[in-house]
């Protein structure tokens, strides 16, 4: 099987694939952050996690031999970077909210708020 999963790899190849999959998921948490620091609207998030998993696909591609232009791996990549970058841009929003309106808003997680009464 090709893409994200493998079924044999040597010691440095697995290596290689987690520092890819940390870069992935670090830049897709920081992406929604970015979306969130310039006020932008949640589907901007969407449209930029949509080109990391094409360039994460590529990468995929380039150094592992995965397919290119698999559905199901490009699929799998979008739905997990997608968590990713919606979390960092729900936990960016969230402390904006608080800290810029803090006489209207209280946090209740780190993804949410509620407005104070």
């Amino acid at each position: 099987m090709q893409g994200l999963f493998f079924e044999s790899d040597d010691g440095a190849r697995v290596v290689i694939r987690a520092i890819v999959v940390l870069i992935g998921f670090w830049t897709a948490w920081r992406a929604g952050k970015a979306v969130a620091d310039g006020w932008n609207n949640y589907p901007r998030a969407v449209v930029y996690t949509f080109l990391l998993a094409w360039a994460m696909q590529f990468l995929h591609h380039a150094l592992f031999n995965g397919p290119m232009l698999s559905a199901l791996y490009y699929g799998i990549d979008f739905v997990t970077l997608l968590v990713f970058s919606t979390a960092g841009f729900r936990s960016r929003r969230t402390n904006q909210m608080v800290n810029n309106y803090y006489w209207l808003y209280e946090k209740t997680s780190a993804f949410s708020w509620k407005d104070k009464h």
